[in-house]
């Protein structure tokens, strides 16, 4: 049975708001958390973007779920060998809820220190090259590495859990999930794609599992939903590229201009009807994924969760 999570958003919310959101989200019967790893938000009105790593902290002490940021960029931004001491450390904090989510990741956070954006094929390689310093660096040994993209010398993470982290990596397209099948212990994307999924299988993943993500405004209103939404929201539906390659939040709001709040009503389950949203869930769970993970856009946070409770996840599991 597909298990169901919560998506906890750090570009709306601030640390505290969200721990609260984790505990409400354990009382309404969800089984797992995502938290997103961002520099910025994508947009000034989503307003937030903490730590994710002091807030996983907190997590571990808050609730009894597992935890996996969705998805951390160990490319630019953050070296993978800092990037293995934070997940060591998590995972030991969490007890063995821990999973590590890698991607490679997007303009708007990781250029920052100046550095070259590189293009997608190079972002790739470099992902390759940090899960597998990752890895060395979780076991607790000295390293040292010297690697196309990548120089670590007389480096050990002495704080590590007893068992090893699961590394699960994100992927859109084809020759990315082909890499998550070979690099990663899962594949993470966010969109019910049973090609995708398909084609990570038959590169290696046969047994490995499959988690998504989407998006949900519940309200009362459904045209209050919707607008709020499309304020917050209308990034998620830029095509192509471009969420990669934008450098800031400034430039998605310009780019999100060209988005219609009827293209947002479109893709995102809005309002209270709770058909509506189990059936977005489930078209996950129908296209082979093992793990579903919704988020609610806004404010209204206990409404949400109360919906879920009482009447989305009963249906998604009975």
């Amino acid at each position: 049975m597909a298990r169901f999570g919560y998506f906890l958003s750090c570009e709306e919310h601030g640390p505290v708001e969200l721990v609260e959101q984790a505990r409400m989200a354990e009382q309404a019967g969800f089984d797992c958390l995502w938290i997103s790893d961002h520099y910025h938000p994508w947009n000034d009105q989503q307003g937030q973007s903490p730590f994710v790593w002091s807030v996983i902290g907190a997590l571990s002490r808050a609730v009894s779920l597992p935890v996996e940021p969705a998805v951390t960029c160990p490319l630019v931004r953050t070296h993978p060998a800092v990037i293995a001491q934070a997940a060591a450390t998590s995972a030991v904090q969490l007890g063995g809820r821990f999973r590590l989510g890698v991607g490679s990741g997007e303009a708007l956070n990781e250029h920052i220190l100046g550095t070259v954006w590189p293009e997608a094929s190079v972002r790739l390689d470099m992902l390759e090259e940090a899960v597998q310093l990752i890895r060395r660096l979780l076991t607790g040994d000295q390293i040292s590495h010297r690697g196309r993209h990548y120089v670590v010398e007389n480096a050990r993470v002495y704080t590590v859990p007893e068992e090893t982290v699961p590394i699960d990596v994100s992927a859109f397209g084809p020759q990315a999930a082909e890499t998550a099948a070979r690099i990663g212990d899962g594949l993470i994307t966010m969109a019910p794609d049973a090609g995708l999924v398909e084609r990570f299988r038959r590169a290696g993943g046969e047994s490995k599992p499959v988690a998504g993500g989407l998006k949900v405004c519940w309200s009362a209103d459904r045209c209050e939903a919707v607008r709020t939404a499309h304020r917050l929201w209308a990034n998620e539906q830029l095509p192509g590229e471009l969420a990669q390659i934008l450098p800031s939040p400034r430039h998605f709001e310009q780019a999100s201009q060209l988005i219609t709040e009827e293209q947002v009503a479109a893709s995102v389950p809005c309002g209270d009807n709770p058909d509506e949203h189990a059936k977005a869930l489930s078209a996950f769970v129908d296209a082979g994924f093992d793990a579903v993970y919704v988020s609610q856009i806004g404010k209204e946070q206990q409404g949400f969760f109360d919906f879920y409770h009482t009447n989305v996840l009963p249906r998604l599991r009975g």
